[in-house]
């Protein structure tokens, strides 16, 4: 299960889920006030652990990128019904960035990509449908460049990757043992 995590994905996780922590510890703790874009309907306890579950399937994003991608959506769809009107964008559109670059790097040619970018359109729709910080769609805005710019950055690492790999190497005859 945990065979071929890096420190970096550590990383990266631990940062999203931190940001999930605090976001999800703002919508307990929050007292109404004019600052929302629309009234937070829950204040529950039980957004905390699903804010985090939404941000864990990060740690796969080497091994199963389109499948962590899927899970934290799902996971956030279930948060509309059960919490109603609640600030996600906090964590949430950062995560869609960190996944747009995890599909650039992790997910193979062709159909993954495509699939993987209409998967984190989806989390991003899914973030602020019901966001009460942005009140909607608002936050596409920076959702989405965000995520393009991650998506651009993953492309250019995974080329020069790509390139380094394929380079040549020293043949036997000039390697001095």
């Amino acid at each position: 299960m945990f065979t071929g995590i890096r420190p970096s994905d550590l990383v990266v996780t631990g940062v999203v889920v931190t940001l999930a922590v605090l976001i999800g510890l703002e919508n307990v703790t929050a007292a109404a006030g004019p600052e929302l874009a629309h009234p937070l309907d829950s204040q529950s306890m039980l957004i905390l652990p699903v804010f985090v579950l939404t941000a864990l399937p990060l740690l796969w994003r080497r091994r199963h990128v389109l499948g962590a991608v899927a899970v934290s959506t799902l996971v956030l769809a279930a948060s509309l019904p059960a919490f109603g009107w609640i600030t996600r964008c906090g964590f949430a559109l950062p995560l869609a960035a960190a996944f747009a670059y995890a599909v650039a790097r992790f997910a193979g040619r062709g159909r993954p990509q495509v699939l993987g970018l209409l998967g984190i359109a989806l989390l991003e729709v899914v973030t602020l449908v019901m966001d009460s910080s942005t009140g909607g769609f608002g936050g596409l805005v920076l959702g989405l460049p965000a995520a393009a710019l991650a998506y651009g950055a993953g492309v250019g690492v995974e080329k020069l990757s790509a390139r380094r790999a394929s380079a040549p190497t020293l043949s036997v005859e000039h390697a001095h043992v």
